[in-house]
């Protein structure tokens, strides 16, 4: 998961050297979003066929081809393409939905926890990755720092996919409905009352909403610094900071999960997230920032892994690889959507202001949704 957090590191040097505006250098992430949430699906679809360790080592080749490439890269176009084709579609998806997934197949009790624990390594790269990373780009340029994030992520990947061949045993699970839901009141394929497509799709649009308000802090958090004044390795800085806690809130959450089930803890966890975004609107120095930052993790880090505790309480369960993936697909269209946005809405208004009112605006859609489904579950 390294390069979804590197490139916004990258971000400043990337603009400057190719000489474009701020949301075309956003462009490359915006692909590999894309790349990623769309490689998720057909991850998820191997994933349940084959099992997860054939997505995880073909992922682990397209980490180490992205890198390189993107190292090598004469234009953004290519340096962006390398992002959505090699670090996207085939790298950083095999390592997110289809292990998620994977992951809830194997527990009932502390299925919340466990999947928080296994989602948790995607902001753990999040909290380390970027800091080395400024160092690197610091010490031996942007370019030599990519070649040996290849090197060091793919390899590692490779090595440690060899550990996840065995397959869960409830993905041989009946497909009539789900396991141990913690709606009792559900009816066998409908879940929220709904048809099974429409629960699916509602789920997807709650997604892209609540990424595009998640995306503006994490994809221009190093920008803003670096437009205030505090240089990009303080950005850096608060990009780990609020990743660091994205840990502790995916554990936390998943404890509360075990706790009142899936759709509550998306709930939760989109309130918290909207009155975090609202902060960043009056508070912008230095000290707030940092302050900021670390609540923003803190609340918003739960969201998404919920989405794979509520395909498994209300979906069946042999089809969790690929329903999983569809919404792991549509957040992360959200986060693609979210980082070039607010990178567009910065070259027209020349201020980040707007943008996170943007944000705000979106993660009302995504509480909207979340509130109508408990209510229809409650009812």
């Amino acid at each position: 998961s390294s390069s979804m957090y590197v490139v916004s590191v990258v971000l400043p040097a990337v603009q400057q050297e190719f000489s474009v505006s701020r949301a075309d250098a956003a462009l490359p992430y915006t692909l590999m979003m894309l790349g990623f949430g769309l490689g998720g699906v057909g991850m998820g679809r191997l994933a349940d066929r084959f099992g997860v360790q054939a997505p995880l080592m073909l992922g682990s080749a397209g980490v180490t081809a992205g890198f390189i490439a993107a190292a090598f890269a004469p234009n953004l176009l290519l340096f962006a393409l390398a992002h959505g084709i090699l670090l996207g579609l085939l790298g950083s998806s095999a390592t997110f939905a289809p292990l998620l997934a994977d992951t809830a197949l194997w527990w009932n009790k502390r299925r919340g926890i466990a999947v928080a624990v296994c989602a948790s390594g995607n902001y753990l790269a999040g909290a380390v990755w970027p800091p080395l990373a400024q160092q690197g780009i610091e010490l031996w340029g942007w370019r030599q720092t990519y070649i040996a994030l290849g090197l060091v992520c793919g390899l590692g990947m490779a090595l440690l996919s060899l550990l996840m061949s065995k397959r869960p045993p409830a993905s041989a699970g009946s497909p009539a409905g789900p396991v141990q839901s913690t709606a009792p009141s559900l009816v066998p394929g409908r879940p929220f009352g709904l048809k099974i497509s429409h629960a699916q799709a509602l789920l997807c649009v709650a997604g892209v909403a609540c990424c595009v308000a998640m995306a503006m802090p994490q994809v221009h958090i190093v920008a803003y610094c670096a437009d205030l004044g505090y240089g990009a390795a303080r950005g850096a800085q608060m990009l780990s900071v609020m990743l660091a806690f994205g840990i502790a809130s995916r554990l936390i959450s998943g404890l509360i999960c075990d706790k009142i089930g899936g759709l509550r803890t998306l709930l939760l966890g989109s309130i918290l997230q909207g009155l975090s975004l609202l902060l960043f609107l009056p508070f912008d120095s230095m000290q707030s920032l940092f302050l900021i930052s670390a609540t923003f993790g803190l609340f918003q880090g739960g969201i998404v892994p919920s989405y794979a505790i509520i395909i498994r309480e209300y979906f069946p369960p042999a089809e969790a690889g690929r329903r999983v993936g569809a919404v792991i697909f549509a957040t992360l269209v959200g986060m693609a959507l979210g980082g070039w946005m607010s990178g567009k809405v910065f070259d027209v208004t020349g201020s980040y202001h707007a943008a996170f009112l943007n944000g705000i605006a979106w993660n009302l859609l995504n509480l909207s949704i979340a509130s109508w489904l408990l209510w229809r579950v409650s009812r």
